[in-house]
């Protein structure tokens, strides 16, 4: 991924966005965009065009355009990562299986798996036709399952050795009796009386069978005596000489007298009439259940199926080892696969616990580096790949001295502030960046306000892992902001100064790029061109904040910068050229600065002129710090005047003297349709004006249009 080639039209608050990035200059771009701008309109498009879907115009419905190309290529939609800590939605833990072993590991373990898959498809789809189970692989495991760890070859292995050659076959259908609502077994429970009444008369008929029989340990009946008649229906046993001798004596001398008996012998269970009034009731009270018709259906071909719903689980898993046993060989094989695969599995799992280092220092870098009061694990570390599990993680609440606790996550979310919890989605997204190391494909990042607020120790948290990823080939980053502080961090940190970007959007909603600024210190490159007439206002408020702070608020010089912002009766009377001098003589480096213009002019004269200028500029520039200075100033200048000519008698004190005039206008007029101008340039031109400390995130901030509109305003009242 060389070139990277945007193109929006109408794609949510975007009017119209194009740009190209160059990645062979650099692997990351930084991009400051004020509030309302583009940075979450950007991100909601590319995060749709990630996941193929279309964006839109949400406010005009107008269409969209969207195409994002990396060296004349559409972009592969797979390769774009949106980071976002708002985004709770985002958990990648489901990715920790795809690197916690080299490539070469995890071919042969998706080989091993892939040959275990079919052939266990290949069983499960005959066990199907067999027994018509809705899940036959989930209803399987869940009839003879004793650990949460065992699977559906695990159960096969333990239990292969029932499955016979010759078996009475099941012929119902296993939902039909082992319903997954389980009314059956419920309705079993609830009428156990009933069935205990006919289970103990059909075994007084057992007990005075000629043929079967019922003993304190084991009982012979119609399934004993059918295995025995199968083994015998071609009459080779008898034609041996052999004979079979009844416990009375009667002796059975071929296969035909044998099958003749058990007719006789099964037609005196089924017409005896104290079991036939025993079933009745059976049948009567299943009558009244509508969801167990099936069942009623079932159990009116084949009444003796009462006596082994008796122990309906355990009949549960005689009905599976039936089918399974009609397809014995197909079982036993799947069986011996998965015995030798299984092997193969744990070769490989052994050598990937020598590669565990990866994504165990993925946990250990979020545990150093954020200041959170909770640490993260792997719990499941082998099953992850033996069992082909998902992985999930481990946490511990430790706060101050407190014993270290698990906690659920959900419980965990619950518990943590709003940084912690921007920690812990950042978290998801380290396994997701860590996983897409190990392709060869490159992706790109897109960070979206990725260190708001945090505090200041996990912001610089988030600078170093990303200053690591800036210098990986892996990963191409695009980082958005709308926190200066950041924005101009970041760009220091990684040298990006000559590859930042600020945002800026016309009328129109067209967004464009423009080189960074103010990624250093912004007075110190006014101090280079004093000699630009906005530059010459601007630089008022800065050098009146150096007076105060290495002299004194109440030395002249202090006061008379002080006077050029605000209306007063020595307002008038300073002149550019007085506040020249005090420029000089304060600051070393403009002693011998030359100003091209004129010395007699009014200062407030000379800042309503430039202010003219630059509401007359055609393509006026919105990032410039001294457009909004100047506007700021001028703003508060004509309220003032406004005030002080709508309160006669006010006694003028530059100091607080804004919000003195404020507040007596308001409570002479408090109907004035003005008031609420009046609020706005209290609102916003005081942080533009007083630099205090030299913070001037917030002009970067306001928009240079919002001052120009709130200037004419004034203009009218006036």
């Amino acid at each position: 991924m060389k070139i990277l080639n945007i193109d929006f039209e109408n794609c949510f608050g975007i009017g119209k966005f194009k740009h190209e990035f160059d990645f062979e200059e650099s692997n990351s771009y930084i991009i400051y965009a004020p509030n309302g701008t583009m940075k979450t309109s950007f991100s909601k498009t590319m995060q749709m065009i990630s996941a193929n879907e279309k964006p839109k115009d949400m406010v005009y419905a107008k269409k969209s355009k969207y195409h994002v190309l990396t060296d004349g290529n559409e972009i592969d939609k797979n390769s774009i990562l949106i980071i976002n800590a708002e985004d709770n939605t985002f958990d990648a833990t489901n990715r920790i299986s795809s690197f916690i072993a080299s490539k070469e590991l995890k071919e042969r373990y998706e080989s091993v798996y892939e040959a275990l898959n079919v052939a266990k498809a290949e069983l499960l789809k005959k066990l199907k036709a067999i027994s018509k189970s809705n899940d036959c692989e989930g209803e399987y495991i869940g009839s003879f399952r004793e650990s949460t760890n065992e699977n559906f070859p695990d159960i096969l292995q333990k239990h292969v050795k029932d499955f016979k050659d010759e078996i009475n076959k099941i012929t119902f259908r296993y939902n039909d009796v082992f319903d997954t609502k389980g009314n059956v077994k419920k309705f079993l429970i609830k009428h156990d009386g009933l069935l205990d009444e006919y289970v103990t008369n059909y075994n007084n008929i057992i007990s005075n069978s000629r043929l079967f029989k019922l003993t304190s340990d084991n009982s012979f009946g119609t399934y004993q005596a059918n295995v025995i008649m199968k083994s015998i229906e071609d009459n080779s046993y008898f034609d041996a000489g052999h004979t079979f001798v009844l416990e009375d004596g009667t002796k059975i001398q071929n296969s035909k007298e044998l099958e003749t008996l058990y007719q006789e012998e099964l037609d005196k269970i089924l017409a005896d009439e104290t079991l036939k009034k025993s079933f009745d009731k059976v049948d009567k009270a299943i009558g009244a259940n509508v969801e167990l018709r099936a069942f009623k259906k079932v159990v009116e071909e084949d009444n003796s199926l009462l006596v082994h719903l008796k122990n309906y689980d355990e009949f549960k898993q005689k009905a599976w080892t039936s089918y399974l046993s009609e397809i014995k060989d197909d079982a036993e094989a799947l069986s011996e696969l998965y015995e030798l695969k299984k092997k193969e599995l744990e070769v490989i799992l052994n050598e990937a616990k020598k590669e565990v280092a990866l994504w165990k220092s993925i946990t250990d870098k979020f545990n150093a580096r954020f200041y959170v009061p909770f640490e993260v694990t792997i719990g499941n570390q082998q099953d992850i790949i033996l069992k082909q599990e998902t992985a999930y993680l481990e946490f511990s609440y430790k706060d101050k001295n407190e014993v270290s606790i698990k906690q659920t996550k959900d419980n965990l979310l619950n518990i943590l502030s709003k940084g912690e919890q921007r920690a812990y989605f950042i978290l998801q997204f380290l396994f997701e960046i860590e996983s897409r190391k190990q392709l060869e494909e490159t992706s790109l990042l897109i960070f979206d306000d990725i260190a708001d607020s945090f505090d200041y120790k996990n912001k610089y948290a988030i600078i170093e892992y990303i200053s690591e990823l800036h210098s990986s080939h892996n990963f191409k980053l695009l980082i958005l902001t709308h926190n200066f502080d950041f924005y101009r961090t970041l760009s220091s940190r990684l040298d990006l100064s000559k590859h930042s970007y600020m945002t800026t959007k016309d009328q129109n909603r067209k967004i464009n790029l423009v080189p960074g600024l103010y990624t250093g210190t912004i007075f110190k490159e006014y101090l280079k061109r004093p000699h630009d007439p906005k530059v010459f206002i601007s630089l008022i408020a800065f050098v009146r904040n150096l007076i105060e702070y290495s002299d004194s608020a109440k030395t002249e010089e202090c006061k008379t910068l002080t006077n050029c912002l605000h209306q007063s009766d020595d307002a008038q009377n300073i002149k550019v050229r007085d506040v020249k001098n005090i420029f000089k003589n304060k600051i070393s480096k403009l002693k011998n600065a030359k100003f091209d213009f004129e010395d007699d002019i009014s200062i407030q004269d000379f800042i309503f002129s430039v202010t003219e200028t630059i509401i007359q500029e055609q393509a006026i520039n919105e990032i410039l710090l001294e457009n909004k200075i100047i506007l700021a100033m001028a703003c508060r200048l004509k309220m003032e005047k406004y005030l002080i000519a709508k309160l006669p008698g006010f006694v003028l004190n530059i100091y607080h003297q804004t919000r003195s005039l404020s507040n007596d206008y308001k409570l002479k007029f408090p109907n004035s349709k003005n008031l609420i101008l009046i609020d706005k340039v209290n609102l916003m031109t005081p942080e533009n004006i007083h630099l205090n400390s030299f913070m001037y995130e917030p002009l970067i901030d306001m928009s240079v249009f919002h001052l120009i509109d709130l200037y004419k305003e004034i203009t009218k009242m006036n």
